[in-house]
């Protein structure tokens, strides 16, 4: 293992190349949420249908800029937030199950596990809020298919400075609360159900530590985040994207869009979440083994025996 600064690096790297190929169903997954908000459902517009035609229409309407916007909020969400999530997940879940069961962290404890992916992805998600705040506003403005609250940014920080002239710091964490249990569900259970399924993988069937062990471990962690993150992930849009005047907190937004848009609302979006959650879960788990083998071995270079992990340390003996 890296070190945490480390660990921290290469988590980050890894994401940025995820959401490099997976931001236009991200832009996608963002409108649909929005369109038809708070409106009964026989006078809900459906300008984007899907994943794919989602993608079309607005490639047709937009050309890429207009799938890519907010792209530069995403890189550095996307390193605050798995940086935090892939960077601090091994050393807390070895410090508590030591502290828990005093064996020095080698017991592979589900509820340590799941509570130290929360609570990794809990911190990311906060670090990260104000830049997602943005990304959520720029992705959701269309001049031609608009949909939700429109802003009119220029750019990232176009957008941060409109936000923090008009409503300052407590504007910049805007639905912060929604994030952090967004980003807590789906990090309880996407280090854990990659670790799970990777040790089954080899245990049950064989497998070899390589690519197609990672590849197939992140798909089956992909799936299950997007399945327990998608509702807060629409609370998390729709507070995102107001102005303040739509919805008090997590809980009345929950309530508001349940009793005028139906309870299946809150799954808005799903199939572009998908189409972005497996390509983006796999990319980032795969890339993220290989870019830790790559900063370890930088590390192993350059630091002094002392700054090592123990283990990291003992190899080199």
């Amino acid at each position: 293992m890296a070190t945490t600064a480390g660990a921290f690096l290469a988590g980050g790297i890894a994401a940025c190349g995820a959401v490099t190929a997976t931001h236009p169903f991200e832009t996608v997954k963002i409108r649909m949420q929005l369109q038809g908000e708070l409106q009964d459902k026989g006078h809900q517009p459906h300008h984007y249908k899907g994943p794919v035609h989602g993608v079309s229409v607005i490639v047709r309407n937009e050309g890429v800029r207009g799938i890519y916007r907010g792209l530069g909020c995403a890189y550095i969400y996307q390193v605050l937030l798995n940086g935090c999530r892939l960077g601090f997940y091994e050393p807390m879940r070895s410090r508590l199950t030591g502290l828990v069961f005093n064996d020095g962290g080698a017991t592979q404890s589900l509820g340590v596990n799941m509570f130290c992916g929360a609570a990794s992805g809990c911190m990311g998600a906060a670090m990260g809020s104000p830049f997602f705040l943005a990304k959520t506003r720029l992705q959701s403005y269309s001049p031609f298919l608009p949909v939700g609250t429109q802003h009119q940014y220029k750019n990232a920080w176009d957008g941060l400075r409109q936000i923090f002239r008009a409503e300052g710091v407590r504007g910049l964490y805007r639905g912060v609360g929604a994030a952090m249990i967004r980003t807590g569900f789906g990090s309880s259970v996407q280090l854990p159900t990659y670790f799970f399924a990777k040790r089954r993988l080899v245990k049950h069937l064989g497998a070899e530590e390589g690519p197609m062990l990672h590849l197939a471990s992140s798909t089956a962690s992909g799936f299950v985040v997007c399945v327990v993150m998608h509702p807060p992930d629409t609370i998390m849009s729709r507070l995102y994207n107001q102005d303040g005047n739509l919805y008090k907190g997590v809980f009345d937004c929950l309530a508001k869009t349940i009793r005028t848009e139906g309870l299946f609302a809150i799954y808005k979006g799903f199939l572009p979440h998908l189409a972005r959650i497996l390509p983006h879960t796999i990319i980032t788990l795969s890339l993220a083994e290989q870019t830790n083998k790559w900063i370890r071995g930088l590390e192993n270079r350059v630091l002094p025996p002392t700054w090592l992990p123990q283990a990291e340390t003992e190899s080199l003996k």
